[in-house]
């Protein structure tokens, strides 16, 4: 969802550790992404980030987002 959404040319889900930070030294995506993760997010899924400091727990790692969303699902979003 992450390359579809960001539309990231030569990335693969091979090639990204799901562990890695997605921001700055990690997969190196800036605040737009963010932004466009945000909406994806809600929009695909459903559901909520509430505000900044959610957020930035939930985008620590691809690992982290799917926690959060798999918790935010089972819980009714």
């Amino acid at each position: 969802m992450i390359i579809e959404t960001l539309k990231l040319e030569g990335v693969t889900i091979e090639g990204i550790d799901s562990n890695v930070p997605l921001f700055r030294k990690g997969l190196g995506l800036d605040s737009i992404d963010a932004l466009e993760l945000v909406v994806a997010i809600e929009k695909i899924f459903n559901v909520i980030i509430e505000d900044e400091e959610v957020g930035k727990k939930a985008f620590a790692s691809i690992n982290a987002l799917a926690k959060f969303i798999q918790k935010k699902y089972k819980q009714g979003k």
